[in-house]
C-alpha cells in the first residue's frame, strides 16, 4: 500500500475575505473552460450544509470525465467511461475536498485548505507539528513558477497583468515581500492508493496534476479579480447556479442534474467528515462507484446556449457573452 502526504502553499495578493467570491468565481468559470463534449465537470449536488463542528457551509459533489487527458499509459488500462467524483465541503476558510476514482475503487484523495491572512508561516496550521519525513512541503510561486503551455495565456501572466479596477498588479521578482494585502492558501494533500504496480506513476501523475491545477486556479483567481471583485455573495452564487447548468449542458448532461437547496440540509442526511483528520479513507468502493450506463448523447453540441430566465430565481444577474460556442471541440 502506497500512502504519502504533501502539503502546498499559495500565497495570494489578496485578504482572505476578498478571496472567499474570487475563490467561487475562479472554480466555476475555471469548470466550464475546460469543459468540452463528452469531458469536464458535471456537478451533481451544490447545496448548503449544517455541521455540527465546522457551522453552516456548503456541500459539493461533482464527476470529472477526463479519460482523454489521462497519460497514455493510463489511458491503455483504464475504461471508455472513466471519471473522478469529487465531494467537497466549504467551510470558508476552511475546506475539506475528498476524490474518489470510479475505476481505482483503492485510490482515493483528501485535502484540508485552510486560508490565512499571512505568508505561509504557519508550520503548525493542521493541529499538528510538521513530519518532514513523511509530509513533502511543496511552494508554489502563482507569478513565475512554470505553468504548461497548453494552459498559458498572455492575459493571465501575472507578472504583466495589472488589474484595471483595483490597481493591483503587475507581481514583480520579490512581490511576495511588497505586496499588501496578502494571504496563504494552506493545502494538505494525502493520497491512498492500494494497487501494486502501480505506486510509483501514480504518485508521480497525482503529484503533477495537483500542482498545475492549484497553480492555474490561484493564477485565474488573481487576473480574472476585475470580473469579481464588485460581486456580493449572492452574485456570485448566482453566477455559480448558471455556469454549473451551462456546463453540464457543453459536456452532454441532459437535463442539468444540479441540486440546489434553499435550506441548509442537517448534517445528518449528508454523509461527511465532522472534521478532516478524522474522516476515513474507506479502502471498500462505495455504491456510487459503480461504472455508470452509457449516457444519451446528441449528436452535436448546440450552435448557442440559451440558459433559463434568471428572473424566475429572483436575481438580476446574466450569464456574460462567453457561454456561446461552436459545435466543435473547445481548445484546451
Amino acid at each position: 500500500m502506497s500512502n504519502y502526504h504533501q502539503a502546498f502553499l499559495l500565497i495570494c495578493p489578496r485578504s482572505v475575505f476578498q478571496y472567499r467570491i474570487g475563490q467561487l468565481y475562479m472554480i466555476s468559470k475555471h469548470s466550464h473552460e475546460q469543459s468540452e463534449r463528452g469531458e469536464g465537470v458535471e456537478v451533481v449536488q451544490n447545496e448548503p450544509y449544517e455541521d455540527p463542528e465546522h457551522g453552516s457551509g456548503q456541500f459539493t459533489e461533482k464527476r470529472i470525465y477526463l479519460n482523454n487527458k489521462l497519460p497514455s499509459w493510463a489511458r491503455a488500462v483504464v475504461p471508455k467511461i472513466f471519471y473522478v467524483t469529487e465531494k467537497a465541503w466549504n467551510y470558508y476558510p476552511y475546506t475539506i475536498t475528498e476524490y474518489t476514482c470510479s475505476f481505482l475503487p483503492k485510490f482515493s484523495i483528501h485535502i484540508e485548505s485552510k486560508y490565512e491572512d499571512n505568508k505561509g508561516n504557519n508550520d503548525n496550521i493542521f493541529g499538528s507539528e510538521p513530519k518532514e519525513k513523511e509530509t513533502e512541503v511543496c511552494f508554489v510561486d502563482i507569478a513565475y513558477d512554470d505553468i504548461p503551455e497548453r494552459h498559458y495565456k498572455e492575459s493571465e501572466d501575472l507578472r504583466h497583468f495589472k488589474s484595471k479596477k483595483t490597481d493591483r498588479g503587475s507581481l514583480q521578482e520579490g512581490w511576495i515581500s511588497t505586496q499588501d494585502p496578502i494571504m496563504c492558501s494552506y493545502k494538505l494533500v494525502t493520497v491512498k492508493f492500494e494497487v501494486w504496480g502501480l505506486q510509483t506513476r501514480v504518485e508521480q501523475f497525482v503529484h503533477k496534476v495537483i500542482r498545475d491545477v492549484l497553480l492555474l486556479g490561484h493564477r485565474q483567481a488573481f487576473a480574472w479579480v476585475d470580473e469579481w471583485v464588485d460581486m456580493t455573495m449572492e452574485e456570485v452564487r448566482e453566477y455559480e447556479r448558471a455556469t454549473q447548468e451551462a456546463t453540464n449542458l457543453k459536456i452532454g448532461t441532459f437535463p442539468p442534474a444540479i441540486s440546489i437547496s434553499e435550506t441548509p440540509l442537517p448534517s445528518s442526511t449528508r454523509s461527511g467528515p465532522n472534521s478532516a483528520p478524522s474522516t476515513p479513507l474507506s479502502t471498500e468502493a462505495p455504491d456510487f462507484l459503480s461504472v455508470p450506463k452509457e449516457r444519451p448523447r446528441k449528436k452535436s453540441a448546440p450552435e448557442t446556449l440559451t440558459l433559463p430566465d434568471p428572473g424566475r430565481r429572483d436575481s438580476l444577474f446574466k450569464l456574460p457573452s462567453f457561454f456561446s460556442w461552436n459545435s466543435s471541440p473547445q481548445p484546451e
